[in-house]
């Protein structure tokens, strides 16, 4: 049995990830982040015990978005910025359906944002994997709206103006019911986390750190190097204290100003440190300002919390209509009420 109650009995044997992946040649450029990426699904779906056909993988542009190209289940490659809202008119429709939402920082935060922030707020019972590289990949390299300031492209090459978006933290203005990033570069965790959204009923969106080998390379080589990725790292676990460290001899704690402070666990002791809570939507926040590099950066769960969601309701609503007007079809709809003829 599955240990998430939203989740079938799994039977892992039944699928494996040859069952997900198509015969098309997977075209990103070599030692790309999205491999991993798409790796990491292929691997997680079998195990969920989800009928394959069940599934629909809907992207929008970019790089990020040749993902439904590779994945032998339902699914289209959609308009730039427009995938949530295509994949809000399939759940809506068929809430059965298994609907996944593939796209990048670009596609999701620049055109998409406004569809992005919606799909969040009506937790219709989405799962998002956004890709960030903090870059325009497929364009050829212009700067994001995940690009920090100063950020030197072929679009600003005296250094980017903006201010970037903290993806976590729209998330979580948005009202997001799940949240969580990863790394591409870590399988188990990815895998962990794809499991948790798949689970999740409502809407759920990751953002995985991924390297743009070619335009933005090592943007993230202080998580992914394995001699600095410890003292880099938070993992995040729900009821534990936050700790991190070679030696997890470092936590976070609260001043008198209610702002987060790096300490040393000896000095202080563990029953001082902040001990999360995805329910908490104060702290989630507080996470994802912890910004690299005066903070480490918090991967996992940031928030989950359970709420009906819209495709439940759209469904429960739909019944109850057909109950009031039993057997009415769209024609005897539209002439029911206030009908005239025109001569």
């Amino acid at each position: 049995m599955s240990k998430y109650p939203n989740l079938p009995a799994t039977d892992a044997a039944a699928l494996t990830r040859k069952d997900f992946a198509t015969d098309q040649d997977v075209r990103w450029c070599p030692g790309c982040g999205d491999y991993s990426i798409l790796a990491q699904v292929q691997r997680t779906l079998p195990t969920l015990g989800i009928p394959r056909e069940d599934y629909v993988f809907i992207s929008g542009i970019g790089c990020s978005s040749r993902f439904p190209y590779y994945m032998d289940t339902y699914g289209m490659h959609s308009i730039h910025g427009r995938a949530p809202a295509v994949a809000s008119g399939v759940k809506a429709l068929r809430p059965e359906l298994n609907v996944w939402v593939i796209t990048g920082d670009g596609d999701a935060l620049s055109i998409g944002g406004n569809h992005l922030i919606h799909a969040l707020r009506r937790n219709i019972g989405l799962k998002i994997i956004l890709f960030n590289n903090r870059i325009y990949g497929l364009t050829k390299g212009q700067y994001s709206p995940t690009s920090e300031v100063g950020k030197r492209t072929k679009s600003t090459p005296m250094g980017s103006l903006d201010y970037p978006f903290n993806p976590i933290s729209l998330m979580l203005g948005a009202e997001a019911t799940f949240v969580a990033r990863a790394l591409d570069i870590d399988a188990k965790h990815l895998q962990e986390m794809v499991t948790r959204m798949a689970a999740h009923e409502g809407t759920a969106i990751l953002e995985i750190y991924q390297n743009c080998n070619i335009f933005n390379d090592g943007a993230f080589a202080y998580l992914t190097d394995r001699q600095t990725r410890p003292q880099h790292e938070l993992k995040l676990e729900h009821g534990k204290p936050l700790r991190f460290g070679p030696k997890n001899e470092k936590g976070i704690v609260l001043d008198r100003q209610m702002r987060p402070q790096v300490v040393e666990v000896e000095a202080v002791g563990e029953d001082a440190l902040l001990v999360h809570d995805e329910t908490n939507p104060t702290l989630s926040y507080l996470l994802s300002q912890l910004v690299h590099p005066d903070f480490p950066t918090p991967v996992g769960v940031f928030r989950s919390i359970e709420r009906p969601s819209y495709d439940a309701m759209f469904t429960a609503q739909i019944e109850d209509a057909k109950k009031r007007k039993p057997g009415k079809t769209v024609q005897d709809l539209i002439e029911d009420a206030h009908v005239w003829t025109v001569e």
